[in-house]
């Protein structure tokens, strides 16, 4: 099992260069928020850092929360040949 510290560190880490915290609360679940330079990008709070005991359990965390900030991102999808009379 990770320490709090190694387990900050390298959530952190994988959002460089990007700045993100990564906070663990007395309940033990974390807040991540990935920060843009206009602010507060993306906060996902309620992990359950329990359940963080393995690199792929981390890399499929890191995987989601890039797919989130990706979406944050995305364009309202455009309707294309759709007329309202």
């Amino acid at each position: 099992m990770l320490s709090e510290l190694e387990l900050r560190s390298i959530i952190e880490r994988c959002f460089l260069p990007k700045r993100c915290e990564c906070i663990k609360a007395q309940d033990a679940s974390l807040t991540i928020k990935v920060y843009e330079d206009d602010g507060t990008d993306l906060t996902v709070t309620g992990i359950c850092a329990d359940k963080l005991d393995s690199s792929r359990a981390i890399c499929n965390l890191i995987t989601e929360l890039r797919e989130d900030l990706k979406h944050a991102h995305a364009p309202a999808p455009r309707r294309v040949g759709a007329r309202f009379h």
